[in-house]
This record gives structure tokens, C-alpha cells and sequence, in this order.
């Protein structure tokens, strides 16, 4: 029995853990949370029998994920690459609109969402070409030139209509070319370029954009709302242009640092993070319990994207810690099992693969507390999701693929170790 589970169960075993123990999270908190639609469905039942269902089809895509020597990672970067540009190209070209930004695509009746894809195939490729290009003294001078060009090509078509994702995914290939010792000289001139094309665009959206009312609780941030065939040819003809107006009201409602007393916050204009911070007090530190949640009934996307507001309601301080301290550990797990990797692109993939769900999860904390701005990044295994619950889950099959391989050539070590010693 013990070797059938130890065939399933492969790779460390902590990360293990660490995934086992956000997926119980994700399944109580859901649960709680999803009240809304459950009361939109008349069924309480039915929201969390398919996130469980995803989950499971997650875990069943991990499973063979972590079954997948690392060697073909490397031969389908390529074809995953055509791939996220093709489709790519397609969301934003007929893609459903959710709240003017073209995010999804329905293929064979599944809906997709390819920045999730795009995210992994750019980890794929930039470990790649860091691995490639290393020398004794770090990276070839001409590595970066080669991951700028890939990224020329993915991330303005992610940052078209989801600019925070593009955002983040920025920050993770500038983090893995840190790792992949590239020359400190072109990373400071490459910040320097960044810098000035962030004031530049900033710039055009305060200039450009229009002071728009949203209604935080009608929002739904990251599912796809029925539109007329009318709207939808309005919005496109906007182009990207049309995301000016979001971004800057965003923009202006987390600089506007006005203390407004409890009795003036309108509840209809800033939902989403008045109903948060409410959580967040309520809880007492100490929290409700699990499934004792009030906002819930009242924060949208309770189950996605502040998700992390009713954790804290109902676990407390603790239970939020918990959480935070799981994602942090599974990034210093899988730097450990990058050290121990004999070859650099297994290295270079696990921790581009753990900052990219690390990264996430601290920037919806961070939105979640209201230290960030309002995007419509989820929890990554945690938020009730669809396509991006199991590819983040494929993720965690790739780490765990790497983790098989670095323990294995730790055995070899040893086992060489003993012979050279019994030889001598």
C-alpha cells in the first residue's frame, strides 16, 4: 500500500504538504465564501462540488505533470509558444469581454484563459535561454537580448488587457535573470528603461484616461459577464485605449490617501475594499471560524480575488500568517531543490515556476489589506478558479518533476560517494 501511494506521491515532500494544505484551505474557504452563488443558484451545494472537481482534474494533471522528465519540458517550449501567441491574438481579437477587458476564450465549450498558459510558456522559455547561454562567470552578455525579444513578442499582448498579470510576470523574469546571473551592468540599465516606460505610461493613462464610478459590487473581476453583441463591438473598437479609464480610476483611488470617516464611505462606489477592510477589522485577531463569515454576503468575488479578507475574518491573524508562511516556504523549498540540481534549466524552471505563484499570492495579499491596488489577481491554488486553478496546479507538477530529478542525482552522489570510499 505504502509503495502504490509512494508511486502516486512522488517528488518532495514538503511541497507536497504545502499543496495539500492550501487545496484544504481552498476547499473550506470556498465553501464559505461562495455564498453568493449559492443563493444565484438555489443550490448550495453545486459551487463548491465543481471547484472540487477542478481541483481534482488539477490534481490529476499534476500527477502526470511530475511524471515528465524535465528534458521534454524543453521540446514542448516551442510549440508552447505558438501556441500562447495564437491564442493570445484570438482573445483579444474575438474574446468574450468581462468588464471591457477581452480575458477569455471558449474552446469545445470549455472557457480558457491564455495569459495563464503564457505566464508558464515565458517561465519555460527564459529558463531555457538562461541555461543555454551560462558560462563559469554567469550569463552571455547576449541572453537578455534573446529573453527581451521573447518577451516583446508575449507580454505586451498579456498587458493589453490584463496589465497587472504583465506586470508581475515582468517582475518574475527580472528575478530570474538575477538567479541566472545576468550582468549586473545590463540589469541596471534595464531598470533604468523600465522605469522611464512605467513614468511614460502612467503618464498616458492619467493624461488619456477618464474618471470613471464603478460599482465595486457589481464588478466581477475575473468572470466572464453576458454582454450584448452591441457592447462588445463597442469595446473593441476602443481597442486598448478603452482599459485607460480603469487603470485610472485604480490608480486614483489608491493614491487618494483622504481619511473618509465610516459614515461617508460609499458602499456602492468602493465595495470591494470597504467590505475588505470590514472583514479584516471584524475578525478581532482571533477570527470567527471557519464558515462564520458576515462580509461574504456582501464582498464581491468573496471567493476569488479577496478571498484573503475572508480568511482573515474567519481564521484571525493566525490563520492569515498560516497561509502567507505556506507560500514562502514552498519558494525557500524549491530553492533548496534548485540547489541541488545538477543541471541549470531544471533550477532556473522550478524557481521562475515558484516566484511566479509566489509573487501572485503576495500581491493578492497585498490588495486583499489594501497596501496594493485593486486588480483581479487571484490566491493562486487557494481562489476559486477554473482553467487557472489547474494550470497553477500543472505548476506545481513541473516543481515537483524537478525535485524527482535533483533527488536522484543526489543519490547517484552518494552512492559514488561509498564506492570511491569501500575502493579506497
Amino acid at each position: 500500500m505504502n509503495k502504490k501511494l509512494g508511486n502516486i506521491f512522488k517528488g518532495d515532500k514538503v511541497v507536497w504538504m504545502v499543496f495539500f494544505f492550501l487545496c484544504i484551505i481552498s476547499i473550506v474557504e470556498v465553501f464559505s465564501a461562495s455564498s453568493g452563488l449559492t443563493y444565484k443558484g438555489g443550490n448550495y451545494l453545486a459551487p463548491i462540488i465543481k471547484h472540487f472537481l477542478i481541483l481534482a482534474v488539477g490534481v490529476f494533471f499534476m500527477v502526470v505533470t511530475l511524471n515528465i522528465k524535465c528534458k521534454y519540458f524543453k521540446i514542448a517550449t516551442p510549440i508552447l509558444l505558438i501556441l500562447s501567441i495564437i491564442t493570445l491574438v484570438w482573445v483579444y481579437a474575438v474574446g468574450p469581454s468581462t468588464n471591457d477587458a477581452q480575458r477569455w476564450i471558449s474552446f469545445l465549450g470549455i472557457q480558457f484563459q491564455p495569459s495563464e498558459l503564457a505566464k508558464g510558456t515565458m517561465v519555460l522559455a527564459t529558463a531555457q535561454i538562461l541555461s543555454a547561454m551560462q558560462t563559469n562567470d554567469g550569463a552571455d552578455k547576449h541572453a537578455m537580448k534573446f529573453i527581451l525579444i521573447v518577451c516583446a513578442i508575449i507580454i505586451p499582448l498579456i498587458g493589453a488587457e490584463n496589465l497587472s498579470t504583465a506586470a508581475l510576470l515582468c517582475v518574475v523574469i527580472f528575478l530570474m535573470m538575477v538567479i541566472g546571473r545576468v550582468p549586473a551592468q545590463q540589469l541596471g540599465k534595464l531598470i533604468g528603461v523600465v522605469v522611464i516606460l512605467c513614468v511614460t505610461v502612467i503618464a498616458m493613462v492619467m493624461f488619456l484616461g477618464k474618471d470613471i464610478k464603478q460599482e465595486d459590487n457589481k464588478n466581477n473581476l475575473t468572470e466572464q459577464i453576458a454582454q450584448t453583441e452591441e457592447e462588445k463591438e463597442g469595446s473593441r473598437s476602443k481597442g486598448v485605449l478603452h482599459r485607460f479609464d480603469t487603470w485610472k480610476s485604480r490608480i486614483d483611488k489608491f493614491l487618494d490617501d483622504k481619511e473618509v470617516a465610516p459614515n461617508e464611505v460609499d458602499l456602492d462606489k468602493d465595495a470591494q475594499v470597504a467590505h475588505a477592510n470590514i472583514a479584516i477589522v471584524s475578525s478581532n485577531i482571533i477570527g470567527k471560524g471557519p464558515g462564520n463569515s458576515v462580509e461574504r454576503d456582501f464582498l464581491s468575488q468573496a471567493f476569488s480575488d479577496f478571498i484573503y479578507a475572508i480568511i482573515i475574518e474567519e481564521l484571525g491573524i493566525a490563520g492569515a500568517f498560516f497561509v502567507a508562511m505556506l507560500y514562502i516556504i514552498l519558494l525557500f523549498r524549491t530553492g533548496r531543490i534548485a540547489n541541488r540540481c545538477e543541471n541549470n534549466f531544471p533550477a532556473f524552471l522550478a524557481m521562475g515556476l515558484a516566484l511566479l505563484l509566489v509573487t501572485q499570492a503576495l500581491f493578492n495579499m497585498c490588495v486583499a489589506v489594501g497596501l496594493a491596488p485593486v486588480t483581479g489577481q487571484p490566491l493562486p491554488l487557494i481562489s476559486k478558479g477554473g482553467t487557472s486553478s489547474i494550470i497553477n496546479c500543472i505548476y506545481i507538477g513541473a516543481i515537483l518533476s524537478v525535485s524527482r530529478s535533483a533527488k536522484k542525482n543526489i543519490t547517484l552522489d552518494n552512492n559514488e560517494m561509498k564506492t570511491a570510499t569501500v575502493a579506497v
